[in-house]
């Protein structure tokens, strides 16, 4: 979902994580939003108001007085300009200024004057996000209306490890993409969605992989998050992240280990959309220990890995749909149809290596849906997350 147009207005409190809001502008403006910011006092001590200016392409709101131009900036004209606002990185103390009605800046007088949707992002350290009095306020923002997005685990500035870390930017736009983009037609849907590769050990450090990064998988749950349906999202090893309320997160190593979860998983799912990249062998023999090198040659003996698309083929209801994908390097069309009619699914997506802008890792696609009446539609280049939006619209819902 493009945001295009809408009007974002950003507000930006006095934490640490106030440096990554210069990343979400850049986000928010890529994607078409027209931005303004507004900062409390504290917050020019970490990000300069110069930088969100020129990165929003409009003035900042910091006072409700501003002594170079003599003029008043009117905080109720900010609240009704916005289509949604989003407060990143909140503090502690702004937290609780906000729950309890404050309004001793500029920013609060614009949050109590709102008309739009409002997004919170708290940021602070592990003991504080824990605290009973911030479980508190957030509650009470939460019953006042507001969106609440989950501070993130991982390293803080204190030097502790824990909940407290503001959400990522990159998660920050797709919950207000989520918001403005979700046309809700496939509300009521399960979704089982595999992403990545996999990796099939041959000692406690070496593997047999690929260069899928899981990208177009993870587009995929995105996208369907944004219409409505619940995902389970199975992932092979990946550097990528995604939350949502309605997104159960599953990371695997092997192919095995994949077909054990599909299998608990998918007489459950409405939808199955195998985009992982699953290796066709795996070592027959495991070392218990880091094989050393010793011979000019190495002889691995690899054995066939578990079918996992055509075993939820094999085993799906009447009214349950399997879409597959094929990364095809010559007579796409022809292989991908092959493996369509092979495996008895309902479609299949078509990768085609030798294309410009199509294989791992990148951030486009140029794909083709081929169902099983032999209906192709093709897709233009585009980026994967159009791709995923495109191919979620294509295909049939029941």
């Amino acid at each position: 979902m493009s945001l295009k147009g809408k009007r974002i207005l950003v507000g930006i409190t006095g934490g640490i994580a106030a440096y990554k809001i210069a990343s979400f502008i850049r986000l928010l403006k890529k994607q078409g939003a027209e931005v303004r910011c507004m900062m409390t006092p504290a917050s020019s001590d970490f990000i300069t108001p110069l930088t969100v200016a020129t990165l929003s392409e409009n003035p900042v709101g910091l006072e409700f007085y501003d002594a170079r131009t003599g003029q008043w900036t009117n905080h109720v004209e900010w609240a009704l300009w916005a289509d949604a606002m989003i407060f990143a990185p909140v503090t502690a103390n702004s937290l609780a200024k906000m729950a309890h009605g404050f309004s001793d800046n500029f920013l609060l007088a614009t949050f109590l004057s709102a008309k739009c949707p409002v997004f919170i992002a708290p940021a602070m350290d592990l003991d504080m996000y824990a605290h009973p009095s911030t479980k508190r306020n957030l509650a009470q923002l939460e019953a006042d209306g507001a969106f609440i997005i989950p501070a993130e685990s991982g390293e803080l500035a204190s030097g502790l490890t824990g909940e407290g870390r503001m959400a990522e930017p990159e998660t920050l736009l797709a919950v207000l993409e989520d918001h403005f983009g979700s046309d809700e037609s496939y509300k009521g849907k399960k979704l089982l969605i595999t992403a990545g590769p996999t990796y099939e050990a041959i000692d406690p450090v070496r593997f047999i992989g690929n260069h899928s990064s899981g990208k177009m998988g993870f587009e995929l749950a995105k996208a369907a998050l944004q219409k409505g349906a619940e995902v389970v999202l199975i992932s092979g090893p990946s550097a990528l992240e995604l939350s949502h309320p309605n997104l159960q997160l599953i990371r695997i190593q092997s192919a095995q280990q994949l077909l054990e979860i599909v299998q608990k998983h998918w007489s459950k799912a409405d939808i199955g959309i195998f985009a992982a990249a699953v290796a066709d062998y795996r070592p027959a023999d495991v070392a218990e220990q880091k094989i050393k090198k010793s011979e000019d040659e190495l002889t691995i003996r690899l054995v066939k890995n578990p079918d996992v698309l055509a075993w939820a083929a094999a085993n799906k209801q009447a009214d349950q749909q399997v879409i597959g994908f094929a990364l095809e390097t010559n007579n796409g069309v022809a292989n991908a149809s092959e493996k369509l009619e092979r495996k008895q699914l309902d479609a299949i997506v078509l990768n085609e290596m030798n294309e410009p802008g199509v294989g791992f890792g990148g951030n486009t696609n140029r794909v083709q849906l081929i169902r099983k009446d032999n209906k192709i539609t093709r897709f233009e280049l585009q980026s994967k997350a159009e791709t995923a939006r495109a191919l979620l619209e294509a295909l049939i819902v029941k």
